[in-house]
């Protein structure tokens, strides 16, 4: 602790007084190799400035940021219609870049010598001509198919329309009335052999035989 009263407190003073004190070159670093102390101060001095415009950029930006966002709300946009702005304006970006551009026209380079090409000729030449003889083979199963069905519902027709004028014709009803006469005589013969068999008077029918003396 430092007395105040002291008989060294003068003493003291005389030898504080003594240190220089220079507050800018304490707080000043060293300069950089190559510069001079103006160069220095002047770097300093412009460095100042710009951090200064960039707080005030900041400020501005985020007041112009609340303005867009209550633009926005009263208008009814919402932060996925946003994004959908920022995404278009994205791929225009893209799109109109010099990466982009060039790649394209490599891409476009390759395709044509691709198609020009005469592996890329034949192979398309084959696929067309198996294109065309697979649409051939079906075109004629289809064709055969549709006469197989063609003729199917004539015959069904003609069957249906032939069997009532069949029926109706003279000589089907000859052949008929034959068919009838025989079944009606074979029938009638039937019943009267079963009549002869089962009747009780059919053994005293017959005359006696006399018997011959030895």
């Amino acid at each position: 602790d430092i007395n105040l009263n002291s008989p060294n407190k003068g003493l003291l003073s005389d030898a504080m007084t003594d240190v220089p004190v220079d507050s800018a070159a304490s707080a000043r670093t060293s300069a950089p190799e190559g510069l001079t102390l103006a160069e220095e101060e002047e770097l300093r001095s412009e460095l100042a400035k710009v951090e200064e415009e960039i707080g005030t950029l900041r400020q501005v930006l985020a007041a112009k940021e609340r303005h867009c966002g209550e633009l926005k709300r009263k208008l009814g946009l919402t932060p996925l219609d946003g994004l959908k702005q920022n995404l278009s304006k994205s791929w225009h970006d893209v799109q109109v870049s010099n990466a982009y551009v060039k790649t394209s026209e490599k891409l476009g380079e390759w395709n044509d010598k691709v198609t020009q090409s005469d592996f890329y000729k034949k192979t398309q030449e084959t696929l067309s001509q198996a294109g065309q003889k697979t649409s051939a083979a079906l075109s004629n199963v289809g064709s055969v198919i549709s006469r197989k069905l063609g003729d199917m519902s004539s015959y069904s027709i003609r069957h249906s329309i032939s069997m009532p004028a069949m029926r109706n014709s003279a000589t089907f009803k000859s052949f008929e009335d034959r068919v009838g006469t025989i079944k009606s005589r074979v029938v009638g013969s039937r019943e009267n052999s079963t009549e002869g068999l089962h009747s009780p008077s059919g053994a005293g029918d017959k005359p006696p035989q006399d018997n011959a003396p030895f």
